[in-house]
């Protein structure tokens, strides 16, 4: 049975102050860790901090909750400047590094090459990839999502060796951080059809235990419908994360596949 995943991408939001009592509130919160049907159904949880505050957080975090970098360079570190290297991130105790979000793709211009490159080397150094995928809106309109989605994971695959450590973020782009969130039968229609390329691509075992999850303005509101989608294995979550009490809700949400599993 596969792990829940909840990621929060905290993007470049904070001080020391806020993140300090951001931290608090997820360290007193009650979060499940142990539920599910017969078996038990456990829950990951990561926190992506900017750069400058990873040690804070890391030096602060508890409740079982681990640390992400928002971002790493495609090689071993040197003359690179504003770069973070994988070794970096793993020296300090990041556990997860987060690749190809739409903010990186369609701002910064990174390529699907490029990203692939740069999740291979951080899989390399240990550390475990949250891989993001999406369309964007005129791309959804013109029934291109497929076509879209399918390339990014091409360009992954390609690259790495393999699928343990790689957790897929499904975040249409036109609903980051735009109040829109897609319907859950939208949601799970993507995530059905990444795991069909898995199967067609990979193998049946892969597409089995790679955690697929779903981000794209997922709030507390929101969390539990789209949690109870079969193929729907967790979220990463933007503005919504930045709030203790209601991160905390959507890490619960895991209650909901109950339901389902």
């Amino acid at each position: 049975m596969a792990l829940f995943f909840v990621g929060g991408n905290w993007k470049c939001n904070g001080t020391k102050e806020s993140i300090a009592k951001l931290v608090s509130e997820l360290n007193s919160a009650k979060l499940e860790s142990d539920v599910g049907c017969n078996s038990i159904y456990f829950l990951d949880v990561v926190v992506s901090p900017p750069f400058v505050y990873l040690d804070q957080v890391i030096g602060s975090i508890s409740n079982g909750i681990e640390v992400s970098g928002q971002n790493s360079w495609i090689g071993k570190g040197g003359a690179f400047t504003g770069e973070i290297s994988a070794e970096q991130l793993s020296d300090i105790g990041c556990k997860w590094v987060i690749h190809g979000h739409s903010e990186r793709r369609h701002i910064l211009g990174e390529a699907n090459d490029f990203i692939g490159k740069k999740s291979a080397y951080a899989l390399e150094k240990g550390l475990g990839v949250i891989a993001c995928v999406g369309e964007k809106l005129e791309e959804r309109e013109a029934g291109k999502t497929f076509d879209v989605v399918f390339e990014q994971l091409k360009a992954f695959a390609e690259a790495i060796s393999g699928w343990d450590n790689v957790v897929i973020a499904y975040e249409p782009v036109w609903a980051i951080g735009t109040g829109k969130v897609a319907t859950p039968q939208q949601a799970q229609e993507v995530h059905a059809a990444i795991r069909k390329w898995l199967t067609d691509n990979a193998s049946t075992e892969v597409a089995s235990k790679t955690r697929i999850i779903y981000g794209g303005s997922v709030n507390g509101a929101n969390s539990s419908e789209l949690a109870k989608q079969a193929d729907i294995d967790g979220f990463l979550v933007g503005g919504a994360s930045l709030k203790g009490a209601e991160f905390a809700t959507i890490i619960n949400s895991v209650t909901a596949k109950k339901v389902t599993v």
